[in-house]
């Protein structure tokens, strides 16, 4: 392999790690919008219209 390709792949790969650990990340701080249950300001719109 030429010295470019290896470093291409290189930078390619730690990239790819950060991406990963990023969408992660964030995916454990936020919850499924289904999973919140009935909130009273929720039902109190719904009725209301």
């Amino acid at each position: 392999m030429q010295k470019n390709k290896k470093i291409f792949l290189f930078l390619f790969v730690v990239f790819m790690l950060i991406i990963l650990y990023v969408s992660y990340d964030i995916s454990s701080r936020t919850t499924f919008p289904g999973s919140k249950g009935n909130l009273k300001e929720r039902i109190s719109t719904e009725v209301q219209k």
